[in-house]
């Protein structure tokens, strides 16, 4: 298990649980009320930390090492799940996972961010970055559910879109305004969720439909706290300052109408209880699909583009 630094307290009683579960010396009934005792004064101290969590606790709990990603819900989730690749063009970007899912004897199309829960599995998943052709990749799939008349679920979590020199070539941005075009007219349900890191165009590939909703330990902004920080105070050193001002958080974007709805994660968090979390993301998919499929598929484009329109200011100045 691993833990940031902010759950330093908790790692500490859990070191403390464990020495006590493998302590052979005393009764098995001494032992029993200490170890429930210490279970006690952790959840306490879960409930504690994460009821009052700053902008960045709230981001690095959003990047943790044991957090769930985009594969364990679907697959959580699914009672099958038939996952397609490639974008036909180009090749497949592993950086961007989809395919037909049935849950409950409904089938829906997945697209999410995927990131590799290793070294090895995070260079083969380039870290959760897609370049064009997993943009592409996630439109295909979106065509084909339409096609199928097959609700959308996007799952997010990328630090961002792959910003090398390779993908810039092959058409990075078009292919992320494409698809925020093409979402934008989908005749079928389209739900999305962030379920962690939500970085810029990156996430806005995959990020347009008839709802957004976000986990309550992640962030949703047009940059990262450390390349602000970068571009503002050419060092990273005040990311931390540079979180607060960016309000990234899905607290922050209720506020603003920019999301639908926060999900609340389990004491501790998605990583603290990972089955849990994909029980309750279950429920909330289950939710509003039932109430996204009641609506005309002209009501909800009709519905998403007003949504989409009255996000920002603007004004219209008249030339004559």
């Amino acid at each position: 298990m691993n833990f940031l630094d902010f759950e330093k307290p908790i790692e500490e009683l859990f070191a403390e649980l464990e020495r006590v579960k493998t302590n052979d010396q005393g009764s098995q009934t001494s032992i029993q009320q200490k170890v429930t005792e210490l279970e006690y004064q952790v959840r306490d101290k879960q409930k504690e930390i994460y009821s009052n969590l700053t902008t960045w606790q709230r981001i690095q709990a959003s990047r943790h090492p044991d957090r769930p990603y985009s594969l364990f819900y679907i697959e959580y989730i699914c009672n099958k799940f038939i996952e397609l690749f490639g974008d036909r063009n180009f090749k497949d970007d592993k950086a961007i996972v989809g395919g037909l899912g049935d849950v409950d004897g409904k089938t829906y199309m997945f697209i999410g961010h995927q990131k590799g829960s290793n070294t090895k599995a995070r260079q083969y998943r380039n870290f959760g970055m897609p370049n064009p052709e997993g943009y592409r990749k996630a439109l295909r799939l979106m065509k084909l559910a339409e096609k199928f008349n097959k609700p959308i679920i996007t799952l997010i979590d990328t630090p961002g879109a792959y910003p090398g020199e390779e993908a810039e070539a092959r058409g990075q941005g078009e292919a992320i305004a494409r698809n925020l075009m093409q979402m934008a007219a989908l005749k079928v349900p389209v739900l999305c969720i962030v379920i962690g890191e939500g970085a810029s165009g990156g996430a806005l590939g995959i990020g347009v439909g008839d709802k957004l909703l976000m986990l309550e330990n992640t962030w949703f902004s047009v940059i990262s706290p450390e390349s602000c920080s970068s571009i503002l105070w050419r060092s990273w050193e005040h990311k931390e300052k540079a979180a607060e001002a960016l309000k990234p958080t899905p607290q922050d974007l209720l506020k603003f109408g920019i999301i639908d709805g926060i999900i609340k994660e389990p004491l501790g968090g998605a990583h603290a209880n990972p089955e849990e979390m994909a029980k309750t993301l279950k429920r909330v998919i289950l939710k509003n699909m039932t109430d996204l499929t009641s609506k005309t598929a002209e009501e909800r484009i009709e519905q998403r583009i007003q949504k989409y329109s009255a996000i920002g200011v603007y004004e219209t100045i008249d030339d004559k």
